[in-house]
């Protein structure tokens, strides 16, 4: 692990604790008072961990669409001859070396959609690298360098060790002028909606931060990484000193996926939907204030409908720790990590009781039965497959979805052409309710001739029509 000297360690604080003689708490707020506090400098933490933060340069191809495109004048005397031209678009971000091999975090949104990716160090080499693992709800992609050589590392630390007040770095490439150093301190943390996205739950620093800044490390005075940093609030692009970083926990949870070799990240499947805790509901349930999450609904069989958590319950603590809102709640949960039992703590009328959960993988409790739809339907190029939890985990929808739906629309297809998207469920099939792609398979079979088709998309029913 990287750490400090004594010499540059215990110094940072001096100016906060060394008083003058009969000096009172109060006149804690004095001049430097020697040539050693005088000389005091992040530069020999800055020294000793700068080179394990890259740049991360990606890369990818977009197709550009002809102007005259759908211009039957320059259709009819150009043809083919102006086809849709492809470029290249490149984006620029930040990363942190956190295993000597070459591993790499950083965010998601940095390297969404390449096609080629490349980390620039600070001593000036630059690799080729591979996304081993990324995650868009989480907002995080582990990278692995492309050469077998060492690297410097950057160790990750208790981000729930944080407090509001701390002295932290960031470090990072903002706008492309090259790795900068700010500093700041912690403003806040457990803050929410601040992305959308599902994990809300995220430190909050004045240390300026700025677009190139995303997945670069966000730092304590040992030397530790403790949030990658992310996302900031600002009118005009620049840092208004309201950065926000994703907690180093999460990013060790994630880490420690990615190594395992495994093709996506999952989280702990609960089976229960919460909702925010009102004022109305902490007063009624004699509640000091709005906190916890507020259980809305228990899925039968789910592993909260074993631990006995019932509708109306409220969620307030994970092993001891509070919690705030359920984005802190779902936090937990996920840093605590699969296959682990956790200890809920859950207000009913007025009294808490301690309540152990289990925590495991989204089942898949009906067999997803993939199928790829052909023949003369409305359906044909699409993928199928039976809901479950897990698939619906695998799909970024309600876990508490069910019947059958598109996985996957291929290009150009008839479906694609139709308008059908992923995530569509069908509902029913000309007046029949369709429960499983087996179903499904059977009537598009038929080959009707009229298509009286009802999907649900987004929590909406649409009826269409197709011959």
């Amino acid at each position: 692990m990287l750490g400090l000297s004594k010499r540059s360690f215990v110094p940072l604080f001096a100016l906060a604790v060394l008083l003058p003689l009969g000096a009172h708490a109060e006149d804690a707020k004095t001049v430097p008072q020697s040539q050693m506090q005088m000389q005091l400098s992040f530069a020999p933490l800055v020294k000793q961990t700068s080179g394990a933060v890259v740049n991360v340069y990606a890369e990818k191809t977009v197709q550009r669409q002809s102007p005259f495109a759908g211009d039957p004048f320059f259709e009819q005397f150009f043809g083919q001859q102006m086809p849709n031209r492809s470029e290249k678009q490149s984006s620029l971000g930040s990363g942190v070396i956190v295993e000597a091999n070459g591993t790499v975090v950083t965010n998601n949104h940095v390297i969404e959609g390449a096609d080629d990716i490349k980390v620039a160090l600070s001593d000036g080499r630059e690799f080729p690298c591979k996304v081993v693992l990324r995650d868009d709800r989480l907002d995080l992609a582990v990278l692995k360098i492309e050469t077998k050589a060492n690297f410097p590392t950057l160790p990750i630390g208790n981000s729930d060790a944080v407090e509001v007040g701390d002295l932290v770095l960031a470090i990072g490439n903002p706008f492309g002028v090259g790795q900068t150093v700010t500093s700041g301190i912690v403003s806040a943390l457990a803050r929410n909606q601040v992305v959308k996205n599902e994990f809300g739950f995220f430190i909050q620093t004045d240390a300026s931060i700025n677009p190139g800044n995303s997945g670069g490390a966000l730092m304590n005075m040992k030397g530790e990484l403790i949030g990658i940093n992310t996302a900031i609030f600002s009118r005009g692009g620049g840092s208004n000193g309201i950065g926000f970083a994703i907690p180093a926990n999460l990013v060790k949870v994630f880490l420690t996926s990615a190594d395992a070799g495994v093709k996506s990240f999952e989280r702990p499947y609960v089976g229960a939907t919460f909702d925010a805790v009102t004022s109305e509901v902490a007063e009624a349930l004699g509640l000091d204030k709005a906190r916890g999450a507020l259980i809305v609904k228990v899925t039968d069989g789910s592993p909260a409908q074993k631990a006995g958590l019932k509708a109306g319950e409220i969620v307030t603590a994970v092993n001891g720790i509070p919690v705030e809102h359920p984005d802190a709640l779902l936090y937990r949960l996920t840093t605590a990590g699969l296959g682990n039992t956790v200890k809920l703590g859950v207000v009913e009328n007025g009294g808490e009781q301690e309540v152990a959960l289990k925590l495991d993988r989204a089942p898949e409790t009906s067999p997803r039965d993939q199928r790829t739809i052909g023949g003369r339907t409305p359906f044909t190029g699409t993928v199928v497959e039976n809901l479950s939890p897990r698939v619906a985990d695998e799909l970024r929808m309600p876990t508490e979805s069910s019947g059958v739906v598109v996985s996957e629309v291929k290009e150009d297809s008839p479906a694609a052409r139709l308008g059908f998207e992923p995530k569509d469920i069908i509902v029913a099939i000309n007046g029949t309710p369709v429960q499983t792609t087996e179903q499904l398979s059977q009537i598009a079979a038929d080959d009707a001739g009229l298509w009286r088709v009802e999907i649900e998309r987004d929590g909406q029913r649409i009826r269409q029509f197709f011959r």
